[in-house]
């Protein structure tokens, strides 16, 4: 019988994290921070959070500052932007999960944008391994045809209008992503339209950092990722360079399923992927 805490996580300049602590029945062979995609909620990933708690980890979710219930529910005037969310949210989340399981191996699943800003984080000694699922640069032009002028109406066209409007961008009202701070859309669109995605946009040194990351790596993607092309999936990995990631990539036909996509993975009907691609990955669990 897992036990489920919400947990309210303080950040160093004091804004607030709401997470989810998933504890197993007994003392945790291992803890996991499941770092969230842009615009996912933390509640997404709760049949998969119960799952990893059940086989004897301790597993933690949260939603970054600005988004789901870690408010605040009025993001006009909100100062934040995606390296803060690596740098603060995901810094502290780290430290807390780290106390709660001292001394243990402590992962890191990261979905898209958990994926993508692992090269921000402080001290990413404290990781043991990365897994990243449905993972790859934004960057528009390496999207698949059928995405394409969608996504150029959304960076040329919507976002910086609807952006400078409402003081945020209103994904909701939209219908795209998710309402999200000003600062997090306008640096996330400088990221999408540079060719190397993130390490482009913010400079050499974020490169460095990235290329200087050397914690194991693991990606699983999948062939019908809707968002995610091969040469995206490629691309992001390849700034990793230190980590040397081995690829995994899934079809849903070989696995006779219909579908996967960029979401699908963590629904409870995939916990035999679950249970044969992520298990392995996590080497203190029988």
């Amino acid at each position: 019988m897992i036990n489920i805490q919400p947990q309210r996580v303080v950040t160093r300049n004091g804004r607030t994290v709401q997470a989810t602590f998933f504890h197993p029945n007994g003392e945790p062979v291992a803890a996991v921070l499941l770092v969230p995609g842009l615009g996912t909620g933390q509640r997404y990933y709760a049949a998969f959070a119960s799952w990893l708690a059940a086989q004897g980890l301790l597993v933690a979710t949260f939603d970054y500052v600005g988004t789901g219930a870690s408010g605040p529910h009025e993001l006009r005037g909100l100062d934040v932007n995606i390296v803060d969310w690596a740098r603060l949210d995901c810094d502290a989340m780290l430290d807390a999960i780290s106390l709660c399981a001292p001394d243990k191996p402590l992962y890191w699943i990261g979905h898209s944008l958990g994926g993508q800003i692992l090269g921000f984080v402080p001290r990413p000694e404290r990781i043991t391994k990365v897994l990243t699922i449905a993972a790859g640069s934004g960057y528009w032009l390496d999207h698949a045809a059928s995405l394409k002028w969608r996504v150029w109406w959304l960076w040329y066209v919507v976002a910086p209008l609807a952006t400078r409007w409402f003081g945020y961008f209103p994904g909701k009202r939209l219908r795209k992503v998710g309402d999200l701070p000003r600062g997090v859309m306008e640096q996330w669109r400088r990221w999408c339209l540079h060719p190397d995605y993130a390490v482009g946009a913010e400079g050499p040194s974020v490169r460095a950092d990235f290329a200087a990351l050397s914690t194991p790596m693991t990606s699983i993607s999948f062939t019908d990722d809707e968002l995610m092309s091969a040469r995206n999936t490629a691309s992001l990995h390849g700034f990793y360079v230190g980590a040397t990631p081995s690829m995994v990539r899934l079809s849903p036909q070989a696995l006779g399923v219909k579908r996967i996509g960029h979401f699908g993975f963590f629904r409870a009907q995939f916990e035999n992927l679950w249970r044969t691609h992520v298990l392995p990955e996590l080497s203190p669990v029988p």
